[in-house]
């Protein structure tokens, strides 16, 4: 084994490496990688690749879920009606209303789509403000740890951000109508009325799952080795696999 990885460091110093596909390439950055001769990283090269990191996997993260249908078309987390407002959705279906119903979802996941792309900023700013430490103990901590990082500090700024454009983006595309319509109706027949904060509810629900998409995408740089596009990312994150 000795011999085939001194052989390719030596492929690797004459260049000959240089015309070989990606996933090649891949390959043999991984084999370096495990046998610890890519060199342990500086804690510079550690904050640096982190902080790459976080900022691959938070674009696509609120690029994915800003596109039509982001929220929409996932399972995992698009917004339903509120838990105490289930009731009026089953009692709107048991008497045929269940377009209305419908236009309810869609309008709220709408909103939601429309606010994601807020994130991005917020993000880039508590990525830059992070330090040494808060790299390390990303690097070196759970499988979420960047998640949890994202979650303390910017939590407050996603909820100040999101509330108004969500807010708006209710009455754009009609939700506050339809939930006016929805409530009104449910309120004749029922005995305790339904008086739901719909800006507030999506607002937190929207930020529910950029988080989850967040943690989703951190989790697959942490184990897939192909969604480390630099060498640096495959420096860092295998030296954090060797420890």
């Amino acid at each position: 084994m000795k011999r085939t990885v001194s052989l390719l460091i030596a492929l690797v110093t004459l260049g000959l490496f240089n015309g070989c596909d990606v996933q090649s390439q891949a390959q043999l950055g991984k084999i370096l990688n495990q046998q610890g001769l890519g060199g342990n990283p500086t804690s510079s090269e550690i904050a640096l690749g982190i902080k790459q990191a976080l900022e691959v996997g938070t674009s696509i993260g609120a690029d994915r879920l800003s596109a039509k249908d982001g929220f929409m078309g996932n399972l995992a987390i698009k917004i339903l009606f509120p838990p105490e407002a289930q009731k009026v959705e089953r009692s709107l279906r048991s008497i045929g209303l269940g377009s209305l119903a419908d236009n309810v979802i869609t309008s709220i996941n709408r909103a939601a789509e429309a606010a994601a792309i807020e994130a991005k900023p917020i993000f880039i700013s508590a990525i830059k403000q992070m330090t040494i430490a808060d790299a390390a103990n990303i690097l070196f901590g759970q499988k979420d740890a960047a998640t949890s990082y994202f979650k303390r500090v910017t939590t407050a700024q996603l909820t100040e951000r999101f509330r108004p454009v969500i807010s708006s983006s209710l009455n754009k595309v009609g939700a506050t109508k339809y939930w006016g319509d929805v409530a009104s109706k449910y309120n004749l027949i029922a005995k305790t009325p339904v008086d739901t904060d719909l800006a507030a509810y999506v607002t937190q629900k929207a930020i529910d799952g950029l988080f989850a998409e967040i943690a989703k995408e951190e989790l697959n740089i942490r184990t897939n080795f192909s969604a480390r596009s630099t060498t640096l990312l495959q420096k860092v994150f295998g030296y954090g696999e060797r420890r």
